[in-house]
């Protein structure tokens, strides 16, 4: 039942210890603003390293060639490994559990890209129809390239939305002509990426067979990237050391030799980072959890010294009949309503500044005042969205109501257990 008069106690107490009740507050608020941004700001850290992970297939293995470091079979170390086309297509026909795989050729030296008088700097890529699987490109226009464009070598493109945005501006491309160091290529369709790295729509994909004949690639591929389907982290493993041993064994170089291979499992490096968010997770709650119960020791000390303070007004009330009871729930609730007070503050802040950070604002102020770099936002991209989950909100306030009602419980007993003719001889 709703007590006016206690109340109206309770807030004259503070507002004759304004600085004392500010400071216990404070303590329990902080705990748990710092509660919120830190589980905030790590959701935000796995949502940024999810999304970048996102980007591509988190089942895959990329493989790059490079020069041995170490002798083999009466081979010197510092020849040069080079993957071709039949390396593609013997891991595609022998390896066991390979789900889509693709090659890569870079066109060498400086590319030149055009639409008529309409110039632009974009990435090449030249690959094979399943890159689509490895990138996760979506379609908005037109067809991604398919084996018969390989197999006839045909002069076809499909075009990143940036650089139909560039060349065409809202205009579309498809069946339109875009020029390569001077040859010219039919787009046939136009993708576009998540939002997490939108330069991968500075992209322009081409048959890997007609840009290598036609940049004098030979039947060179510089990188190889394939799906493993739904393997275990361990099988994945297993599947990239089998890729190492055949190239090992068909080039001719130590197996050992991780200079000459490099082989990238993503469901690998994406498990590893899982467990690392986890400890931070586990580290986080165990520093914001240190910091409530720093708080709230804080909240029982304060309210000790007020027990000791109104240690005659105690003993004035048990001798005018006040039950135990009674003075118990005095202390508490007030110890109560404090903490809850400043936690909730502290969660509201919490919130707010994880809100403001959500909204873009600040990036708008960084950006007005010369405060971030291009460099310094680009890294930027590696955290987004920090949030607290409203379970772990409401989760906080009922802690913070049990930790009220614990800080309070200490002093209030004991000023239960003052006796009225002690507490009217105390000075």
């Amino acid at each position: 039942m709703f007590d006016l008069d206690k109340w109206q106690e309770i807030f004259t107490t503070i507002r004759q210890n304004k600085l004392r009740t500010f400071l216990t507050g404070f303590s329990v608020g902080w705990g748990i603003f710092m509660l919120i941004l830190l589980l905030g700001s790590g959701k935000g850290l796995e949502n940024g390293i999810t999304l970048q992970f996102g980007q591509d297939a988190i089942n895959s293995i990329r493989i790059w060639t490079r020069e041995t470091s170490i002798p083999y079979q009466g081979l010197k170390e510092g020849r040069r490994i080079q993957m071709e086309n039949d390396d593609y297509g013997d891991i595609k026909d022998n390896i066991e559990g390979v789900e889509f795989i693709t090659g890569r050729f870079y066109i060498p030296g400086q590319v030149i890209i055009n639409r008529g008088s309409e110039y632009g700097t974009f990435n090449i890529r030249a690959v094979h129809p399943d890159h689509k699987h490895l990138e996760k490109s979506t379609i908005i226009e037109g067809r991604y390239l398919n084996p018969t464009d390989l197999s006839e070598y045909r002069k076809v493109c499909v075009i990143g939305r940036r650089v139909k945005t560039g060349l065409w501006d809202r205009k579309s491309p498809i069946g339109d002509m875009l020029e390569v160091n001077g040859i010219a290529f039919k787009v046939v369709g136009v993708f576009e990426e998540s939002k997490a790295d939108q330069r991968e729509e500075e992209v322009i994909y081409l048959p890997i067979t007609t840009a290598q004949r036609t940049f004098n690639g030979k039947n060179r591929i510089n990188q190889m990237l394939l799906t493993i389907g739904d393997l275990s982290v361990e099988e994945s493993i297993a599947l990239g050391e089998d890729i190492r041993t055949y190239m090992s064994q068909k080039h001719r170089f130590d197996p050992r030799d991780r200079k000459a291979m490099r082989v990238d499992n993503q469901l690998e490096e994406f498990q590893e980072i899982k467990s690392i968010l986890f400890g931070i997770s586990i580290f986080v709650w165990f520093i914001a959890s240190g910091t409530l119960i720093a708080g709230m020791i804080g909240v029982s000390n304060i309210m000790i010294i007020v027990v000791k303070e109104r240690t005659k007004e105690i003993g004035i009330r048990k001798a005018l009949g006040a039950t135990p009871r009674s003075i118990i729930s005095l202390i508490m609730q007030e110890s109560v309503f404090i903490t809850v007070l400043a936690g909730f503050s502290g969660l509201l802040g919490g919130m707010l500044l994880l809100e403001f950070y959500n909204s873009g604002l600040w990036l708008d102020i960084a950006q007005q005042f010369d405060m971030m770099t291009d460099v310094d936002m680009e890294e930027m991209g590696i955290f987004h969205h920090p949030e607290v989950d409203l379970g772990i909100a409401i989760q906080a306030m009922t802690f913070l109501v049990l930790a009220g009602t614990i800080a309070g419980w200490v002093p209030a007993r004991r000023a239960a257990s003052i006796k009225p003719i002690e507490a009217l001889r105390d000075e």
